[in-house]
């Protein structure tokens, strides 16, 4: 199978370099002790948007590769808000070589990264998850190297215990594997491109999407156009925007009302609001008639903001409210939900925050999100509501655990119980994998 050389420079964590093989599906070696991150992230040189990089995709590891040490618990002398969890487990990969879903041959996909997902909002045997990638390559000894900056899986399995199964694509048929090009060979297992460019920038390399959420049936993802990628963890964008579908993901319009600009004038045809620079990226839950939109700036190392709006209203962004708890309001307690002004959102949690996700845990009766620190740690915060306050992170994967670059943690939906299963892309195999935390 021909090697991904080829990929976004500034998702690059830092340390990505010390992997040479992928790790195989069981439990994590334990932890060593877990520093609470703090500052910016330590940025590792890199190389340049277009060069090889330095490893392939491996193929499967050898038998012996295979043998992961068992966990012995949690490390002591660690704090404890960032001890690692000695349960976290990885089930298997999603896409990439490694995978039981042979994405290659039935996708075009020897490569992705992300792997968001959202229940569809469907009943019965129609009810999905829908799996966003970003960056997506196929062959790469070919020109272009069967390049798309995003694409789709959809999966109806509800046995994660040991991975999440994707179905054979079937062109026109909606709740199939993936939208493909075509009806014949080689199209009908080609994974298409769902999200075009609205030519809105005068520069623009890929459009990533950041978050996916279904109200009723219809489907709404947040995407970032890039405008370019820079250092580990850097990276600018022109604007954010939300793209919407009403056909199972199969087709996507991105809906211009919608679009963010970062700055001024990086969109020339839409004013730029202030504040609008922090919501970039995002993470998207549902609760009591809204849609909560958390958001950072662009690249790892801003802050988290959270907005909400009516689930009726998504592409309406005059409907936004914007939590907000300026310095004086410390004092007093409080803060407020402000209308239409982005200017008046504040940090719901510190600097560093990279790609997150956000869900309601019925288990714990609490919001639970998680990203990556500043030292590349998978971590994980609770809080009563959306806007916090956010309780101290708990480590649930650690760099050191899972090296290569470990990134964009997104939670799946059907998570229940004790049970926690998210996806985490691993930069040196560039590819997905399905991960399990048991919850105290």
């Amino acid at each position: 199978m021909p090697p991904v050389q080829h990929v976004p420079t500034g998702r690059m964590p830092r340390g990505a370099q010390n992997q040479a093989a992928p790790p195989a599906p069981g439990p994590l070696p334990a932890a060593a002790s877990v520093s609470p991150a703090t500052g910016a992230l330590n940025f590792a040189p890199m190389q340049q948007e277009g060069a090889v990089l330095p490893w392939p995709v491996p193929g499967p590891p050898s038998p012996a590769a295979q043998q992961v040490p068992n966990p012995t618990g949690p490390t002591t002398g660690a704090p404890a808000a960032a001890a690692a969890a000695p349960t976290t487990t990885i089930v298997n990969w999603i896409d990439g070589p490694n995978s039981p879903n042979n994405t290659y041959a039935r996708f075009a996909i020897s490569g992705a990264d992300l792997g968001i997902m959202w229940d569809n909002g469907q009943t019965g045997a129609n009810d999905q998850v829908l799996i966003a990638f970003g960056d997506t390559f196929g062959d790469c000894s070919v020109s272009g190297q069967q390049w798309r900056s995003n694409t789709l899986f959809r999966s109806a399995d509800r046995n994660l215990s040991d991975g999440i199964s994707v179905p054979d694509p079937a062109f026109g048929n909606v709740y199939a594997g993936s939208p493909v090009l075509s009806a014949t060979p080689p199209g009908s297992n080609f994974s298409k491109q769902i999200i075009a460019s609205l030519d809105l920038a005068p520069t623009e390399v890929t459009i990533i999407p950041t978050a996916g959420i279904s109200v009723g049936t219809t489907q709404y993802v947040n995407f970032m156009s890039v405008q370019q990628w820079g250092n580990p963890g850097q990276w600018t964008t022109n604007f954010s925007a939300i793209a919407v579908s009403t056909d199972n993901g199969e087709n996507w319009t991105a809906s211009r009302g919608t679009v963010r600009p970062s700055f001024f004038f990086t969109v020339p045809s839409v004013w730029f609001n202030w504040g609008n620079q922090n919501f970039q990226q995002g993470a998207f839950v549902r609760r009591d008639g809204y849609v909560y939109s958390f958001g950072t700036p662009s690249g790892r190392s801003g802050s988290a903001y959270v907005s909400r709006v009516p689930e009726n209203a998504v592409l309406d962004l005059s409907q936004y409210e914007y939590w907000s708890n300026p310095w004086w309001n410390f004092f007093g307690g409080g803060g407020s939900w402000v209308a239409n002004s982005p200017w008046a959102a504040t940090p719901v949690i510190a600097a560093p925050v990279s790609e997150m996700s956000v869900q309601y845990n019925d288990y714990l009766n609490t919001y639970i999100v998680l990203y990556t620190d500043g030292s590349n740690n998978v971590v994980m915060r609770t809080a009563d509501n959306p806007q916090g306050p956010w309780s101290a992170a708990q480590t649930l994967v650690t760099s050191t655990q899972l090296p290569g670059g470990i990134y964009a943690p997104f939670i799946h939906p059907w998570s229940s119980g004790h049970d926690l299963y998210f996806n985490l892309s691993l930069w040196s195999a560039y590819s997905v994998m399905l991960m399990h935390t048991t919850l105290p």
